[in-house]
Parts: C-alpha cells; sequence; structure tokens
C-alpha cells in the first residue's frame, strides 16, 4: 500500500513516515464523534468567514464557472467525502503573466503558485464536491520593485529571500467525473499593490489517470471582468501548469525487469546501503522522501569535443551548473517518484523547488538492493508554450543513479553522489553525455554515520605543536564537541573590504559526526572520546568555511563556490586550530561549460579566546594561499574574526540581564521615593520652595519625560526587543519594559508636581523678584554650557566617523581614544550620541541649584538630603557597575544591555571616573551652601556681606 505524501511541505524540513496502524474497531468507533466535532470545528467557522469575504458569488459563479462544473446544494453529511486536499491542491507549481500584480517582470525561476483549499464538502449531486481555499502568487522581489507588497521572509540555513505575495481566497466546485474545477474569489488588499483587489475566476483542468504521464494540472486564472467593462480591474489571464500529487498513483518505469536496463555501477569506492533503513524506519523514504537537496553538476573531461554536455539542449540559453532534487512521493522504502530541476544559479533562493517547465523533469526510481544505488526514469514536460495549454509528460529517455560513499575526505566531501544521462544514441536529437552530480547534505551525513579518511593532518601536527605558545598554557578552552566550535565568521582582507561566513566543524576524530542527534547513535557512544585521551594529544578535526558574497574579493577568490572543505588539527591546551582547505576553482572552456577544479594549497589559521576570558576577546583566523605570488591560482591573505559568544558565556549574560533589570526597577523606584520625600519635606517646609531651582526640576522633568514621548507605545503593546531574540527572554523583557514605563510616569509626575509648587511659591510677591532675576541668569548660563556641549558632541561623533572604519571589529573601548565614548556599535548615529550626551547633562543636574544658589547668595536648605544625595548616588550607580561589568563579564552585544546602557550616557573607565567624582563634588557644594551660604564656596574677596533676607508675609488673620 502507497503511503500518501504529505502536502505542502516547507522547504528544508524534514517530515518523518508513520507506519499506518490498524486501530481496532472499539477505538475507532470511539473516536468517531470527537474527530467530526474536531472537523466541525475547524472547517465550518472558515467556510462563513469565506462566504462574507466574496461578493456576488451566487452570481458569478453562474456567469463563469456554471457551464464548467455545475452547483449543487451542500449534502448534509457533507463530511463524508471520497475528496481530500491533497487530492486537489498543489505547490510546485508555474504560471506566466501577472506583472500587473508585482508591477515588474519576474524570471521563469523567481515565481511560484500554491493551492491551498481547506474545505472540501461532499454536495447532493454525486462526483460534485464543495471546495473552498487560498491561493498564493510569489514572484522574488528586486531592490526597486517591491512598493506596497506583503514581503513574506522565507529563510533557509543562513540566506534570507524575499518574495512579494497576492493571496486570493476562493470559492467553488470539483467534479470528479470531469476532473475540472472552478472558483471564484478576491484578492485581499493586504497582499497585492495598491487598491487593485480584483475579483478572479480560477479554472483548473485534472489528469484523469495516475502515472508519470499524468502528473500535470492546466488552467488559468482570470479577471471576471473585460478590458472594455472594468479597465482598472480587469488583468491579462494567468496561465498555471503544476505537479499533482494526489494520494492514488501507480509507477510505470519500476519494477524487476525495468532494473536490468540500467548499465552496473562504474563509480569507484563502496556504498552504503539500506538494510539498516528497512521499511520500519522509512528506508529511502527517510532520506530522500519529501526533501529538497541541491547539487553541483560534475561535467566530464569529454565535454567541449563536439559532445552534446547540456542535460536541457541549447534552447534555455545556457549550460546549468546545478541539480535541484525534490522527492514527491515514496512507498514501500524504496519507490520513490521525484522532481530534477536544472539552474545556474549558486542555489542560495532554492529554499523551494523551481518548477519550470523547460528545465523540469519528473522522474521514478527504485532502490537497487544489489548496487546499493537508486536507479531512476526522468521524463520531460512537451510541448510547452507561453498559454501553457498543450504542455504534457513525455520523452523518457533519461536516466539517473545515485548512491551514498561510505567514506568523505578532504577531496570528497559529497554525501551522496550520482550520474545522469541519455538513453539515446549520440546521433538522436536531445542526447546529451554522461552528467555527475553530487553534494554535502548535514541531514545524510548524521543519518548514515558516515567514516572520515584524514589525508593532510600527519603534516601538520608538527606544525601545530610549534605554535604553541607559552601564554596560553593552564587555561580552558572549548572541547572539540561543544557548540563553541561552530562561530559566525566577519571576513575582510587587506584592501578592507568585508562579507561574512559561518563555520562548523563536520568531524571530530575518525568516526566522531559533529552534532549528531542523540536519537541518531547510542547514547554510550556519545560520551566523549577526549575522556580517554590525553589532553597532550591534538584532536583530528574536519571543517566546512561558508561564505556570502558580500564583497567583491569573494568573486577572485571563490569564483566557482563560496566555501572551503579545511581539516587539521585541534589543540585544545592551548586554542590552536591548523587546518589545509580547499577550493573550489573553476576554469571555463570556450563550450561555456563550467569544470570545477580543486586548490589544496589554502592554509588556514585559527585560534580560540580562553572560556572565562573577560576582555572582549574573540575568535580569530587567518586564511592564506601557499602558493607563490606569480601563481594565477595565489590570493591575498583573508583575516576573520567570530561575531558569536561562548555558550557560558550566553548563559551569563541572561544571569547579568536578570539582575540589571532588577536594578532598573530598584532605581527608578528609589527616584520615585526620593522625589516623593522632597514634596513631604516642603510641605513641612513651605518657606523654602522658593530658593529651589527652577531650571533645575525643568532638567530632571525633562529627563523623564522625553524617554516616555519616544516609547509610549510600548506601554500600551511593547514590541519584541531584540534582547529577546538574542536571549529568548521577551515576555520578561516585555513585562519589565512596562513597569520600567509605569514608574518613569508616577516619577514624571511627582517632578511636575514639585516644579508646578515652586512656581507658585514666586508668583505674587514683589520682594522676590530677585530671585527670578537669579533664575534667568541661571538659565543664560546653563543654556549656553549645554549647547556648548552639544556642539563639541558633534564635533567629536563627525571627526569620529570620518577618521574610524566602519568595517572594525567589535570593541568595548573602541572610541577611548579620544576619552570620551564608550562603544559596543562599531557606528553610531549622531542621534544616539546626543541621547549619551543628554545621560550626561541629568548626571549634573545639580549644577543649576549650585549657579542659583551663588548668586541670590542663599543658605536655606530648599533641598533636602535623600533628594540630592539619594538621586545622586542612583545617578552614579550605573557608572560604578559599568566598572564592574567591564571586569566581571566578557565583551557582550550592544543590544544585550538594559542597566548601564551605552545610549543613555557617557560610559567608559574615563567617564565613569570624571562623572562620579563631579556628582559627588556637586553634592558636597550643595551640603556646604545649605549650611554655610550659597558662597562659601568662593574665596572671602569674591564673598558680599549682604545676604538675602526673607521678608515676613502677613496673613490675613494676623490683620
Amino acid at each position: 500500500m502507497e503511503t500518501n505524501p504529505p502536502s505542502f511541505p516547507k522547504s528544508r524540513v524534514r517530515a518523518f513516515p508513520i507506519s499506518p496502524t490498524t486501530p481496532s474497531q472499539t477505538h475507532k468507533s470511539q473516536s468517531t464523534p470527537l474527530l467530526l466535532l474536531f472537523f466541525l470545528l475547524i472547517n465550518l467557522t472558515p467556510t462563513a468567514s469565506l462566504l462574507n469575504q466574496i461578493p456576488n458569488l451566487d452570481h458569478l459563479y453562474s456567469d463563469h464557472c456554471n457551464d464548467v462544473v455545475p452547483k449543487s446544494e451542500t449534502h448534509p453529511k457533507w463530511f463524508l467525502t471520497t475528496l481530500s486536499v491533497q487530492d486537489i491542491g498543489f505547490h510546485s507549481s508555474y504560471f506566466t503573466g501577472g506583472d500587473r500584480f508585482f508591477n515588474h517582470t519576474s524570471g521563469d525561476d523567481s515565481k511560484a503558485l500554491i493551492f491551498r483549499p481547506n474545505f472540501v464538502a461532499r454536495t447532493l449531486k454525486d462526483g460534485i464536491f464543495h471546495v473552498r481555499g487560498s491561493m498564493d502568487l510569489q514572484s522574488l522581489l528586486g531592490d526597486s520593485t517591491r512598493r506596497n507588497l506583503k514581503l513574506v521572509n522565507f529563510r533557509g540555513h543562513r540566506f534570507p529571500v524575499r518574495w512579494g505575495v497576492v493571496r486570493f481566497r476562493l470559492d467553488g466546485y470539483y467534479s470528479e467525473s470531469d476532473k475540472k474545477l472552478c472558483m471564484i474569489g478576491k484578492s485581499r488588499s493586504m497582499y497585492n499593490a495598491g487598491n487593485f483587489e480584483p475579483s478572479v475566476v480560477l479554472k483548473l483542468n485534472y489528469p484523469k489517470w495516475s502515472s508519470i504521464y499524468g502528473s500535470l494540472i492546466s488552467g488559468s486564472l482570470g479577471s471576471v471582468v473585460s478590458d472594455k467593462d472594468d479597465g482598472e480591474n480587469y488583468f491579462d489571464a494567468i496561465r498555471v501548469l503544476a505537479f499533482s500529487v494526489k494520494h492514488s498513483y501507480g509507477y510505470t518505469f519500476v519494477g524487476e525487469d525495468r532494473m536490468s536496463s540500467f548499465p552496473s555501477s562504474v563509480e569507484s569506492g563502496e556504498s552504503i546501503g539500506l538494510r539498516n533503513l528497512n521499511d520500519s524506519n522509512g528506508g529511502l523514504c527517510r532520506l530522500l522522501g519529501n526533501r529538497l537537496e541541491r547539487f553541483e553538476l560534475v561535467y566530464g573531461s569529454e565535454c567541449g569535443g563536439g559532445v552534446n554536455c547540456n542535460p536541457l539542449g541549447g534552447d534555455v540559453g545556457y549550460v546549468p551548473s546545478s541539480l535541484v532534487f525534490y522527492g514527491t512521493r515514496c512507498t514501500e522504502g524504496r519507490k520513490m517518484q521525484m522532481l530534477l530541476g536544472f539552474s545556474n544559479s549558486s542555489g542560495d533562493e532554492f529554499l523551494r523547488f523551481p518548477f519550470v517547465p523547460s528545465t523540469t523533469l519528473i522522474a521514478e526510481g527504485e532502490w537497487d538492493e544489489k548496487g546499493n544505488r537508486l536507479c531512476a526514469v526522468a521524463c520531460r514536460i512537451l510541448n510547452f508554450t507561453e498559454s501553457l495549454t498543450g504542455a504534457l509528460v513525455g520523452d523518457c529517455s533519461t536516466k539517473l543513479s545515485l548512491r551514498f560513499p561510505v567514506r568523505l575526505s578532504l577531496q570528497n566531501r559529497s554525501a551522496l553522489v550520482g550520474q545522469i544521462w541519455s538513453d539515446k544514441k549520440m546521433s538522436d536529437l536531445g542526447y546529451f553525455s554522461k552528467i555527475g552530480f553530487q553534494g554535502l547534505s548535514g541531514w545524510l551525513v548524521k543519518l548514515l554515520g558516515y567514516k572520515y579518511e584524514y589525508s593532510v593532518t600527519g603534516n601538520l601536527r608538527k606544525t601545530c605543536v610549534e605554535k604553541r605558545a607559552g601564554i596560553g598554557k593552564g587555561k580552558k578552552y572549548p572541547e572539540e564537541y561543544s557548540s563553541d566550535m561552530k562561530f559566525d565568521m566577519r571576513v575582510s582582507n587587506s584592501r578592507g573590504q568585508v562579507a561574512w561566513g559561518y563555520s562548523s566543524p563536520l568531524f571530530v576524530d575518525d568516526d566522531r559526526i559533529y552534532g549528531r542527534r542523540f536519537w541518531d547513535k547510542p547514547q554510550e557512544t556519545e560520551v566523549p572520546s577526549r575522556q580517554k585521551k590525553s589532553h597532550s594529544s591534538p584532536m583530528n578535526i574536519s571543517y566546512k568555511l561558508s561564505f556570502t558574497r558580500g564583497a567583491q574579493f569573494f568573486h577572485d577568490v571563490f569564483p566557482s563556490k563560496a566555501e572551503l572543505a579545511a581539516e587539521g588539527i585541534y589543540d585544545t591546551d592551548y586554542g590552536n586550530l591548523c587546518m589545509i582547505g580547499c577550493r573550489h576553482v573553476s576554469s571555463k572552456e570556450q563550450n561555456s561549460i563550467n569544470k570545477d577544479m580543486l586548490d589544496c594549497s589554502v592554509k588556514i589559521d585559527v585560534h580560540f579566546p580562553p572560556l572565562d576570558t573577560k576582555d572582549g576577546q574573540n575568535v580569530k583566523g587567518i586564511i592564506e594561499s601557499m602558493r607563490n605570488k606569480s601563481d594565477p591560482l595565489y590570493f591575498d591573505h583573508i583575516e576573520f574574526s567570530s561575531t558569536s559568544i561562548y555558550h557560558n558565556q550566553a548563559a551569563a549574560s541572561i544571569t547579568r540581564i536578570d539582575f540589571e533589570i532588577v536594578m532598573v526597577l530598584i532605581s527608578n523606584t528609589l527616584i520615585c521615593a526620593f522625589v516623593g520625600w522632597q514634596l513631604y519635606f516642603v510641605k513641612k517646609n513651605p518657606d523654602v520652595l522658593p530658593f529651589t531651582s527652577l531650571v533645575m526640576l525643568t532638567v530632571l522633568t525633562l529627563g523623564y519625560v522625553i524617554p516616555l514621548l519616544f516609547t509610549f507605545e510600548a506601554m500600551l503593546a511593547p514590541n519584541q526587543s531584540k534582547q529577546s531574540t538574542f536571549l529568548g527572554i521577551g515576555g520578561w523583557l516585555q513585562v519589565n519594559e512596562v513597569m520600567v514605563r509605569l514608574i518613569l510616569l508616577v516619577t514624571f509626575i511627582l517632578h511636575l508636581l514639585l516644579l508646578q509648587l515652586t512656581l507658585s511659591s514666586r508668583q505674587g510677591v514683589n520682594s522676590q523678584k530677585s530671585l527670578m532675576d537669579s533664575e534667568r541668569k541661571v538659565l543664560y548660563a546653563t543654556l549656553t554650557l549645554y549647547i556648548t556641549g552639544a556642539l563639541i558632541t558633534c564635533s567629536v561623533h563627525q571627526w569620529m566617523s570620518t577618521h574610524q572604519k566602519s568595517y572594525r571589529p567589535f570593541h568595548r573601548n573602541l572610541r577611548r581614544v579620544t576619552n570620551m565614548w564608550h562603544l559596543v556599535h562599531p557606528q553610531r548615529s549622531l542621534w544616539d550620541d546626543l541621547k549619551s550626551y543628554a545621560g550626561f547633562i541629568l548626571d549634573g543636574f545639580l549644577l543649576p541649584q549650585i549657579l542659583f544658589n551663588l548668586l541670590v547668595n542663599s543658605g536655606e536648605r530648599a533641598l533636602s538630603c535623600a533628594f540630592y544625595f539619594g538621586t545622586t548616588m542612583i545617578r552614579l550607580l550605573p557608572h560604578a557597575y559599568d566598572l564592574y561589568r567591564a571586569r566581571a563579564y566578557t565583551r557582550l552585544l550592544a543590544f544585550s544591555y538594559i542597566y548601564a546602557n551605552p545610549k543613555t550616557d557617557f560610559f567608559s573607565t574615563a567617564w565613569n571616573i570624571i562623572i562620579s567624582c563631579c556628582c559627588l563634588l556637586f553634592a558636597a557644594i550643595i551640603f556646604l551652601q545649605q549650611r554655610c551660604g550659597g558662597r562659601c564656596i568662593l574665596p572671602k574677596i569674591f564673598r558680599h556681606s549682604t545676604v538675602y533676607e526673607k521678608v515676613p508675609v502677613i496673613s490675613n488673620e494676623e490683620l
């Protein structure tokens, strides 16, 4: 019995087949009511909503679809249907047209169409089914063609691909006898460009037989209005061609008599059999079923001598470099239906199968137990025209075989190798010579238990031992099996060009696959073998280094494939990794066929910092060619450093962030309490209110209102911050954001109340006019200082932006050259520097009060000790903590700072000391002024004998 293929699989996601079981009759009877209730809940609700989304559905269906599939009333037992959503849905498809939806023209392999039925119901007429669902048109977006399209980010392992999506909601009927589907729908405004929301009619023709020749679905998506009736909502019909994945299927080219037609395997080396992966474990289906894999085509040496080596012929205009394999159906653990696609792309966008009729083959195959290989026959899609109406499957003269080698090595990193060739005669049209293909699949490597053969590690042992540095002895470095051995890379060359990459071990020692899952191997074998070996013996290790093409120099170093295969020695006692790498270098012949050759004269040296490093060290390395500079294959050295942190550092950072969250809450609560104490103090001593500086209170009030104005939306709908993305603690941080802003709001209100009381105390008293004059002088003086400081900040920012290279690695004190800035980002905007300067002003909040006391020579105790000294200490705590954090914790990314954030103040060793001394000095001056007079800090020659005297106020009661 054939197993049903999963519907609509996501790219790069493994779906394990489940062995069917036959439940007992008692169990079946008990579960039937629950299943019926489940289907009612998931299907009836969307049914009603979809009806309301398509206006004039009955009228439009009668005009455009009734002659294709007649409408019928839904049966009372609508759920007893023989038609499933898998039988009529599809995801591997192709369409022509649709330029008006995307406002640009896409290439053939840059667009796709997905049809998802979500409701199928039986009707009163036999063979007619009511169908509802959605259809997505997807087109790869360019840099200048995005407009208002919804951007969907389909992510593979590391490379993002951005697609524009137009979604339609559809409602219609399917005829089981005629194999036709007709539906009426409407696009959703949130997905399409501008206000273009046309009503559409979808007509599909399904194959009438279940075999490889009946694998295509054809049809059209058109407008329900004509160009003359409504030109604004009209669009040219979109032609659709899709691959059918319905349940019932009969293999055509699978059987014992067909297997003998394949030539014996001529590949060298042993191959892995599938006896351990029997039917109960999935067999071949577990390895390749429902999976998308990309392989590189390897052309033979005979290509270029008048032999046709293009499997697509000459009509496509290029010679493909990649083969995309997609297992669509697998049964009995050894029979498989698959799609084969050819492309000349690098493969970064292969997150779905590129179903292009001119470059796609439909194949069937069976596992050969004797030869330990998969043998398959592939058929082309013929009669392919722009209208897609006459497309059919034929010309099944292409053969394919693939196998799994037993061992991997530096020169051969392919977990799967194979060949594809034409069964025609050399003189026949469409003939092409035998072409090899190969690829490294992490899934297959971990599942099949490959062995690895080292070839260069013996020569490296002496070199690595000579590089042992005495300063590294005695420190603890990452274990060779730990996750700290893989890291992201920031890569740069001698010309300052920058790109990014990723590095990960492949094998450790001879048979230890790095990163093997616990269910792939017995648990007792998971004990690291280093426990049985001496620490003085370095370990063999193999690596894979992948790079993104983010800089021009990569095209010179990696013209064919931006990755390195490497193997070498890792010394855990010193953190040194010495490797020899192989890169792919392409040589283009006159026939435009790329032939790859390996350049294994690449040297890679990597040094890991100790696990307990506190000075912001990261993994550093260098890639250089061992050839002479006159050699055509020579390239300039490349330096790289990691942008990742160790696992124990990440764990410590989570603890630190929890502590910083508590510190933020405590600090803001204490500030609120200190302001409340000041309000209580002036309530008991109202005569001191006029002697409080309005400028000081204004600075404090603005210091709390500005953060609230810029982040007030976080109180209503807090966004997922970068901290939660990095450390996975989003919920706790969101609660913290709301609590902090609520406390800040209360603090702002209390400061505003204190400012209002002080301002009211100075109104209506003529004898206190001199207080306002003094306040005005304080305002002029402080504004001059603040503006001058802002100009200096802007000047320093401009100077640093000009002289500091933006590609420098992360460093905690990147701008310490000026003893002014503390940075963890390589670049800071002017706005970030101004925000830090605003925090610096808030640190010196007592300066206006000191100037005011000097001008009026006041000795009144206008500020309570708890207010000015307590607030000063709260402002100093972040600077003291920053000094502690620099020594106790390793360098982390800037978005992990919550308390003592460099974006809110000046933080560096110099600034922390300077600000702390100044703040304590200001608090001491206020203490002296409130006891010895405002001018007690001046030399006697500058002191005046006259002191401001309070004028008694006569109340109405005394009169």
